[in-house]
C-alpha cells in the first residue's frame, strides 16, 4: 500500500468519454483519485455528484479529478448520464489498481464478510508523489476537505 510522499503507483485505465488515462502522463498537475465501491449506490452517487459540482474549483486550483471503481465502462457511462456527472470515471475491472492502492479490502456487513473497495481518496502532487490519503471516507464534507488540500499544495 502506498504511503504519503511515496510515488503513486502508475496505471493506464479507460475513462468515460472514451480513451485511456495514464497517471504518469499527468505529471506536472496534481491529481485527485477517489476510489468508490460501486456505481449508482447512495454514498457513491453523492460523492460523485459532489466532485462533479466542485470540478470547476478543482480545475481552477490546477488539479484533475477522477473517480475509480471496478465497474465496467458501460456501467460508468450509464451512471454518468443518469446523474449528469462531469467528473471522469475510470474503470478498473481487473482490480489491479485497487489492489496497488490498498483499497481492495475485506468488508464486514451485517456479519457477512466479502471483498470490496474501501472508499478512499488519494491526492497526488505534481511530481507524482502521494501528498495526502483519506481512508474510510465519510461523504459529507469530504469533497470540500480535498479541495482545501489541493489549494494548499
Amino acid at each position: 500500500m502506498p504511503e504519503i510522499s511515496s510515488p503513486a503507483p502508475d496505471f493506464t485505465l479507460p475513462v468515460t468519454g472514451g480513451g485511456d488515462i495514464t497517471l504518469s502522463a499527468l505529471q506536472g498537475t496534481p491529481v485527485v483519485l477517489f476510489f468508490y465501491p460501486r456505481d449508482d449506490t447512495p454514498g457513491c452517487t453523492k460523492e460523485s455528484i459532489g466532485f462533479s459540482e466542485h470540478l470547476a474549483a478543482f480545475v481552477a486550483a490546477g488539479a484533475k479529478v477522477f473517480g475509480l471503481s471496478r465497474d465496467t465502462m458501460a456501467k460508468h457511462d450509464k451512471f454518468a448520464t443518469k446523474h449528469d456527472l462531469t467528473v471522469p470515471l475510470l474503470s478498473d475491472v481487473e482490480g489491479e489498481v485497487t489492489e496497488n492502492y490498498g483499497v481492495w479490502v475485506e468488508k464486514n456487513m451485517y456479519g457477512k464478510k466479502s471483498m470490496g473497495i474501501e472508499r478512499a481518496t488519494y491526492l497526488i502532487d505534481a511530481k507524482g508523489n502521494i501528498a495526502q490519503i483519506w481512508r474510510k471516507v465519510k461523504v459529507p464534507g469530504h469533497v470540500e476537505e480535498v479541495l482545501e488540500a489541493v489549494r494548499a499544495l
